[in-house]
């Protein structure tokens, strides 16, 4: 199930640009108006310096995939809809990661 070129641009690489470009001129707007009051999370924060800094890590932010990884991952999702893949339930994941969960450091 490949995509062509114009599929990859036109369904990937625009609408994930744009919605970078989005979210980096919504921080803009929020720095430039005073309104940074939801970007601190924890009491201790700056909520300005903590806008400033999401701002810059938008600006910096890629989330464009290549298109062979693309094509990699809807061929795995073909094959586990068509059920040509074994998958592990969670239920028997889910109490191996409450055995490590319970691991303690010594002191």
């Amino acid at each position: 199930m490949a995509m062509n070129r114009l599929e990859y641009l036109t369904q990937h690489c625009i609408p994930t640009g744009w919605q970078t470009i989005r979210s980096a001129f919504f921080a803009w707007r929020d720095l430039m108006t005073d309104n940074c009051t939801g970007y601190a999370l924890l009491s201790d924060d700056d909520p300005f310096e903590e806008c400033v800094g999401w701002f810059w890590q938008l600006l910096g932010e890629d989330n464009v995939y290549p298109k062979a990884f693309l094509e990699e991952l809807q061929e795995l999702i073909r094959r586990i809809d068509a059920g040509e893949v074994d998958l592990v339930p969670f239920e028997s994941v889910k109490g191996l990661l409450g055995d490590l969960s319970d691991v303690t450091e010594e002191e």
